[in-house]
């Protein structure tokens, strides 16, 4: 199962980057989405979350900066960036996630179906 992603780049504190995920059909209607990043030296930890009906979950440290969103004509999700700061440079990596029947709640590996092959966002100060 293949998640394309798209939509890494290099930009300056502040700036802005959309990150992009589509997924097979089956996959984008079977599953929730989200997204993971891994930084220089440290473990992969999850950012956002997506479910089918459209309620989002997003890590503290990413609250009012990035908005998860999906397009579902297009089986895609994309990841908006807002306000980046240097600590944001990492891996991001798209994932297919086993739905929370209690709502979506940050995405964990464990929960994790499929991955993406990620695409790497560089914030320089």
């Amino acid at each position: 199962v293949q998640l394309v992603e798209s939509g890494g780049g290099s930009v300056q504190a502040g700036g802005s980057l959309r990150l992009s995920c589509t997924a097979p059909g089956y996959v984008y209607k079977s599953f929730c989405m989200g997204w993971f990043r891994q930084g220089p030296g440290t473990e992969r930890e999850g950012v956002a979350t997506i479910n089918k009906g459209g309620h989002t979950y997003y890590a503290d440290f990413v609250k009012g900066r990035f908005s998860i969103s999906k397009d579902d004509a297009k089986n895609t999700v994309y990841l908006e960036m807002n306000t980046l700061k240097p600590e944001d440079t990492a891996e991001y990596y798209c994932a297919a996630l086993y739905c929370d029947p209690r709502g979506p709640t940050l995405p964990t590996i464990p929960s994790v179906a499929y991955w993406g092959q990620g695409t790497q966002v560089t914030v320089s100060s």
